[in-house]
């Protein structure tokens, strides 16, 4: 089973953590909760009428929970390096491995310049629809990507762009996270 490491726990962490929890990949976030959610109120989400950014985050930890994400809360990523087989995500508590590691850390880019990643001239991590950057396995979302076009709906949808990527290349094909009413029974 393929282990993910996500880097961040705002949308587009939770996101990408939910859709590759969800389709049976050990995934594990990790979360300082610096989300700019916590200033947020949320009236131009998709399905959400009007929701206090710090309420959502909650029903979204909540969610990730619920489908066996492993969330280490409040542990900071200090550094992630190629190891020979994936990852390995550095925090003070210890080190972890991963086949994938989706970054998620808002405008905070220097884990993707340790890491390697290529930028573009906005300074930005360098990645196409798929969100993989320049290094095999890695893929950045949210803000990171984005010069100042930051919005809670995008950087979830990058995450579960990084995130059904992923789902395809262990798959071995494309790889579509569609529900119908009875998987809710």
């Amino acid at each position: 089973m393929a282990h993910v490491a996500v880097v961040g726990g705002g949308p587009a962490g939770l996101s990408a953590a939910l859709f590759t929890a969800k389709n049976d990949l050990e995934t594990a976030v990790f979360d300082t909760d610096e989300t700019w959610m916590h200033k947020a109120h949320l009236f131009n989400y998709l399905g959400i009428e009007s929701e206090d950014g710090s309420g959502f985050m909650e029903d979204a930890r909540e969610q990730v929970d619920d489908f066996g994400v492993d969330r280490h809360q409040g542990e900071e990523v200090t550094g992630v390096s190629q190891s020979e087989d994936g990852f390995t995500v550095a925090t003070e508590d210890g080190e972890y491995d991963a086949d994938y590691v989706v970054l998620a850390t808002g405008a905070s880019r220097d884990i993707a310049e340790d890491l390697g990643c290529d930028f573009t001239d906005e300074d930005i991590v360098d990645v196409g629809v798929s969100m993989e950057t320049s290094v095999a396995d890695a893929y950045a979302t949210g803000a990171m990507v984005r010069a100042e076009e930051w919005q809670a709906v995008i950087s979830a949808g990058d995450g579960a762009a990084a995130a059904l990527n992923i789902l395809s290349k262990e798959k071995g094909e494309h790889f579509h996270d569609f529900d119908v009413p009875a998987d809710a029974e």
